[in-house]
C-alpha cells in the first residue's frame, strides 16, 4: 500500500491533486481535504436489459401519441409523433364517404410500427420515468391502444353515416327530378324520369342495406303515380307515352323490388288506347288506328280490346244516320273512311279481327248505298259537276240498287244544267214519253251524244256522218246557215217523244280536238214537229 493509500482509508478514486514529490498541501486547520466537483455528471450506468420494458415502451408508442417516448424522456420524439397523428387526423375529419386515402393510411401504419420498433429498442436498456415497473407499463400500452382502436370504430361510424347521407341527397335529387315532371308533358319530362330511375336502381343495387335504397319502395310509388298522372285526370292520349314507358321499368328495376308496381301500368294503357283511339275515331282525327292496333296487339285478351269491334260498329250506324241529313256527302265521306281504316286493323285474335273486319264491311256498304244520296245533296246546291261524278260513281257501283234508274237520270240532268244551270231548278224523274215528237240528227264526222232534261230526263248517242264535215267558227253565225239540210247526205238521227214545255238540250261530241259541249233550249208545245241537229265547228287553226 502507497502513503497516499495509507493516509486515506477510504480511498479516492479521482487521485489527491496535492500529493506527489513537488506539491505542497495547503494548510488545512481541520485536517481533511475536499476534492473538486466534475465539471459535467457522469451519464448513469445502462439499465440491465429488460424485454417487458421494450414492449411497453413500443406499445405506447402504438397509441399515435408517442407516450413510450414520453416515458423514456424523449420529447422531440414524442413531439413528431403528435405531429404525425395531428396530420392524420386533418385529412380524416371531417369524416367522408370516400375515406382517408389508402397512401395516407398505409404511410401512417409504417410510422406507428417505426415508432413502435424504435421505441422498444431505445426501452431496452433505458429506465422508465413512470411507472417504475414494466409490467404496469404494458397494462398502461394495453389500455390506451383502445383509445386508437376506438377511433377507428368512431370513424368508421362517421365514415358509414356520412354515407348515408350522402345516398339520402342522391335520393332527394332523384325524388326532385321526378317532383320537377310534374305537370309536365312525358315528352319533354322523359330525361329526368330517367335519370330518376337509374338513381333508384343504384341506391337498391350498390346499397342495399343503406336507408336511402329502404326508401326506395316508397319513391317508386310516387313515380309511377306522377309519371301515369294524366291517366288519373282523364287525358287519355296524353298518358299513352307514360304509361307505355312504365311498363319498360322492369327491365331496369327487377319485378321483386316493384312488386305490384309491374303491373300497375297494363289496365290503365289498355283503358287510355281504347278511350283514345275512340275519341280519334268520333272526331275522324288521324292515327286512331294505329292507337287500335296497339290495343288489339298489346292487350288481345283486355275487355278494352273486345270494345273496339263494337266502337267502330256505333260509328258507322251514327254516320249512315247522317246520310239522311243536311250533310250526307260528309256522312258518305266518313264511312268510306271508317271502312278503309278498319279493314286494315289487325293485330288482335282471330274473332277480333274477324268482328272488326265485319264492322268495316258495313261502313263500305254504307258508303256505296249513301252516295245517291250526296249526289242528290250536290245536285240541290248547285254543284252540277259533282253531282254528275257522284251518279255516275253510284250507278257504277250498285248494279242491283233500285235507285240506280233515276241516279242516272240525274247524271243526265247534272251534264245539262253545268251547261245551263237554269236545267237544275227542277229535279229529274222517271217520267217518260210525250205528245211531240222530236227527231235529233247528226251533221257532224264524229259521234254525238245528246242529254236532255225537263218534264223528261234521258241522252242518246248519234254515230257519225261519215258525208259531213266540221264547219268553220264563223259559219254557223251566217245568214242563211241550216245545218241538217243537205238532203245529199245521211244523216243518223233518232225521233223521241217529250212532253211540252222547255227541254234543255246538251250536244257533246266524243271526238275531235279543241270541242266543246253545245247547249239549245227548246219550248216545246203541241201541234208542232221538232229537230234537233247537232254538229261541230272548228276554230281558227284547229
Amino acid at each position: 500500500m502507497s502513503e497516499e493509500q495509507q493516509g486515506n482509508p477510504y480511498g479516492n478514486p479521482y487521485g489527491n491533486p496535492y500529493s506527489g514529490p513537488h506539491h505542497n498541501p495547503p494548510s488545512n486547520p481541520y485536517g481533511f481535504v475536499i476534492p473538486p466537483m466534475p465539471s459535467t455528471p457522469p451519464p448513469p450506468p445502462p439499465a440491465p436489459a429488460d424485454g417487458l420494458r421494450a414492449a411497453a415502451v413500443g406499445l405506447l408508442n402504438l397509441t399515435g401519441l408517442g407516450l413510450g417516448y414520453a416515458l423514456l424522456r424523449r420529447w422531440g420524439l414524442m413531439i413528431a409523433c403528435w405531429l404525425v397523428t395531428g396530420v392524420l387526423l386533418l385529412v380524416a375529419l371531417p369524416a367522408d364517404p370516400d375515406g382517408v386515402p389508402s397512401a395516407v393510411v398505409v404511410g401512417y401504419l409504417v410510422l406507428l410500427v417505426l415508432a413502435a420498433v424504435h421505441g422498444a429498442f431505445a426501452g431496452l436498456r433505458t429506465r422508465l420515468a413512470w411507472p417504475t415497473g414494466s409490467p404496469p407499463a404494458i397494462a398502461l400500452g394495453l389500455v390506451l391502444l383502445a383509445v386508437p382502436a376506438g377511433g377507428v370504430v368512431l370513424y368508421d361510424s362517421a365514415r358509414d353515416e356520412a354515407t348515408e347521407q350522402m345516398l339520402l341527397d342522391r335520393l332527394d335529387q332523384a325524388d326532385r327530378l321526378v317532383r320537377a315532371g310534374e305537370g309536365r308533358e312525358f315528352g319533354t319530362a322523359e330525361a329526368g324520369y330517367r335519370k330518376a330511375l337509374r338513381a333508384y336502381r343504384d341506391l337498391r343495387a350498390d346499397h342495399p342495406g343503406s336507408r336511402a335504397a329502404a326508401k326506395v319502395p316508397d319513391r317508386l310509388k310516387t313515380y309511377y303515380t306522377t309519371v301515369g298522372a294524366p291517366y288519373e285526370q282523364k287525358d287519355y292520349c296524353g298518358a299513352i307515352p307514360g304509361l307505355t314507358y312504365l311498363r319498360t321499368v322492369p327491365a331496369t328495376i327487377g319485378k321483386k323490388d316493384l312488386g305490384t308496381l309491374a303491373e300497375w301500368p297494363d289496365d290503365r294503357l289498355a283503358t287510355s288506347l281504347y278511350e283514345c283511339g275512340a275519341q280519334g275515331m268520333a272526331t275522324n282525327a288521324t292515327g286512331w288506328t294505329g292507337i287500335f292496333g296497339d290495343l288489339l296487339n298489346g292487350f288481345p285478351d283486355s275487355a278494352q280490346a273486345a270494345k273496339v269491334a263494337p266502337a267502330i260498329g256505333s260509328a258507322v250506324d251514327k254516320a249512315a244516320k247522317a246520310v239522311g241529313g243536311s250533310e250526307p256527302c260528309a256522312a258518305v265521306d266518313r264511312l268510306r273512311s271508317l271502312g278503309t281504316q278498319a279493314q286494315g286493323l289487325r293485330g288482335g285474335t282471330a274473332g277480333l279481327d274477324e268482328a272488326v273486319a265485319k264492322q268495316a264491311g258495313r261502313a263500305t256498304r254504307s258508303a256505296d248505298s249513301g252516295v245517291y244520296a250526296c249526289g242528290v245533296d250536290q245536285y240541290k246546291d248547285g254543284d252540277f259537276d259533282a253531282a254528275a261524278q257522284t251518279m255516275n260513281t253510284f250507278v257504277a257501283g250498285n248494279k242491283s240498287d233500285g235507285r240506280r234508274a233515276l241516279a242516272r237520270k240525274f247524271a243526265i240532268a247534272a251534264e245539262v244544267a253545268s251547261e245551263v244551270p237554269a236545267a237544275g231548278k227542277h229535279l229529274p224523274t222517271l217520267a217518260s214519253g210525250g205528245s211531240i215528237s222530236v227527231t235529233i240528227k247528226n251533221d257532224s264526222p264524229h259521234p254525238v251524244t245528246v242529254y236532255y232534261t225537263g218534264p223528261v230526263t234521258g241522252s242518246l248517242t248519234l254515230g257519225a256522218c261519215g258525208s259531213c264535215t266540221t264547219y268553220s267558227l264563223l259559219e254557223p253565225s251566217l245568214l242563211g246557215f241550216k245545218p241538217c239540210q243537205n238532203s245529199s247526205r245521211h244523216y243518223p238521227q233518232r225521233t223521241i217523244r217529250l212532253p211540252v214545255g222547255t227541254t234543255y238540250f246538251l250536244h257533246k261530241s266524243s271526238a275531235g280536238l279543241g270541242t266543246t259541249p253545245a247547249s239549245d233550249t227548246a219550248k216545246l208545245t203541241s201541234g208542232y214537229i221538232y229537230t234537233e241537229c247537232a254538229y261541230t265547228t272548228k276554230a281558227l287553226g284547229f
